[in-house]
């Protein structure tokens, strides 16, 4: 009996230092973080990115499948690279930000894969249709913060990105890289 208590005494002497590390990211910082994108145009890689985002995280590395993300990405914020750019793409047949100022994603489900990588299952919104899409992100513990990083494609056609006469892909391309980086602090 003096042995089981002994047992039991050390067993959860050990747990508490574990316990006591759980940490969960709920506080994006985005002054740390990016979101990108990248697309081909008449066969060349062209980089932009959105400069105003918000969000709201609970990520548990202990409970992945316990996580929530949503983030709201204001469309007009793109920057493409030139002034002219981001006027056409925050116009009607691209963005048309007037009407839809914001593209959202919401996530419903988070699976652990192993080595930090994770998929993340959602909905994006973009131009008032929404598609249900899977993320796959890494995540690195860097002290008191954590670093999400990942990739996903989307098509342009699937959101009405480009209407009209650009609707076609022989000068933009469908596809549309989302490249990412998030950074979160614990509280």
């Amino acid at each position: 009996m003096k042995r089981l208590a002994i047992a039991l005494a050390i067993s959860s002497s050990l747990a508490l230092p574990f316990a006591a590390h759980a940490v969960e990211y709920n506080q994006v910082q985005t002054d740390k973080s990016a979101i990108n994108f990248t697309y081909k145009q008449m066969g060349v890689a062209v980089d932009g990115k959105f400069s105003r985002f918000s969000s709201q995280l609970n990520f548990d590395p202990a409970k992945p499948t316990a996580a929530k993300a949503s983030f709201d990405v204001e469309l007009a914020s793109v920057d493409t690279g030139a002034s002219e750019g981001d006027e056409e793409v925050a116009g009607k047949p691209w963005f048309n930000t007037k009407v839809f100022p914001t593209a959202r994603f919401v996530s419903g489900s988070v699976k652990a894969l192993g080595g930090n990588r994770y998929e993340v299952a959602g909905q994006l919104s973009i131009k008032g249709k929404t598609q249900d899409v899977v993320v796959p992100a890494t995540f690195t513990a860097q002290g008191k913060s954590g670093v999400f990083d990942g990739s996903f494609t989307i098509r342009r056609a699937d959101f009405s990105i480009g209407e009209g006469s650009w609707a076609k892909f022989d000068i933009v391309a469908n596809d549309v890289l989302i490249k990412f980086r998030i950074t979160a602090a614990s509280k």
